[in-house]
């Protein structure tokens, strides 16, 4: 079974991100911060992770910036963002960042990426 974190504030987006990737057979962890979502990324074996980009302690930018290259090498990151101009997807590009998921997004988009992803 595949394991996705997704590190996002907003409970209520959170959950549906989580039920949805659940229904489809995915393991979910989820982070509410970037603190939390750096403690487990440095803890558990993952297969995927979904950052949002605005959370409070350090944003998706900040997460990814700290996670060595061969890290991000293994384990593909998705910036979840409603900051969809060019210098912000150029910044989550240049921390190594290379998948892109807009706010507002349907559930089935969300498994299409995934899907994409990690097959």
């Amino acid at each position: 079974m595949k394991r996705i974190l997704v590190a996002d504030d907003e409970e209520v987006l959170r959950m549906l991100i989580t039920d949805t990737l659940e229904d489809e057979g995915y393991e979910v962890i989820e982070a509410s911060d970037g603190a939390e979502a750096l403690s487990i990324m440095e803890q558990e074996s993952l297969d995927l992770v979904i950052l949002d980009y605005m959370m409070p302690e350090y944003t998706g930018i900040e997460v990814a910036s700290q996670l060595s290259e061969e890290w991000k090498q293994q384990t593909p990151l998705v910036m979840l963002t409603a900051k969809t101009q060019d210098s912000d997807i150029q910044q989550s590009k240049d921390v190594g960042i290379r998948y892109f998921m807009a706010k507002p997004f349907s559930p089935l988009e969300l498994i299409q990426m995934v899907e994409e992803i990690l097959t």
